[in-house]
């Protein structure tokens, strides 16, 4: 089985394949007589034809090392999982060569995937799995797996 590391998560290195959500840095915006700080325009929502939704994904916790034998994409629209906590999870994604490459979010990071990009399932490490999901809701074949015929194993750093 071929080891990969999953390294912590940066804007620089998953921008090929998405967008990082974080609040780093100061608001772009600051709103409600001045009581909040709006980081704005975050990620860029990506629908072919249907509408954008926003769904709830409760995923069973897993633990490294991981066994990566599952990646998907989806060709029709990009895909945001937004932790409903502040606990990290794995992002595993991979270019078209099918080669995977894994990341941990901080505490209270978000991604956006990009349309077709190829990434594993939802991977919460800890806390209550819990995620708003916001993706494309349509007609039209907006799946696609990839099933590794030799699993990767996932480990830390």
């Amino acid at each position: 089985m071929i080891e990969i590391r999953a390294r912590p998560l940066t804007a620089t290195a998953f921008a090929p394949f998405g967008d990082v959500l974080n609040c780093d840095g100061a608001p772009d915006r600051v709103i409600n007589a001045g009581l909040c700080g709006r980081f704005h325009d975050r990620a860029q929502v990506d629908v072919s034809d249907g509408r954008v939704g926003i769904s709830l994904f409760r995923s069973a916790l897993r633990q490294l090392p991981y066994q990566l034998d599952l990646i998907e994409r989806h060709p029709l629209g990009s895909q945001a999982f937004i932790p409903m906590s502040m606990d990290a999870f794995l992002v595993v994604v991979a270019d078209d060569d099918l080669t995977p490459r894994a990341f941990v979010t901080a505490p209270g990071e978000a991604i956006n995937f990009h349309r077709g990009t190829w990434h594993g399932v939802l991977t919460p490490l800890s806390g209550p799995g819990l995620f708003a999901v916001i993706d494309r809701i349509g007609d039209g074949a907006n799946l696609q797996e990839h099933h590794f015929s030799s699993p990767y194993r996932v480990i830390m750093g």
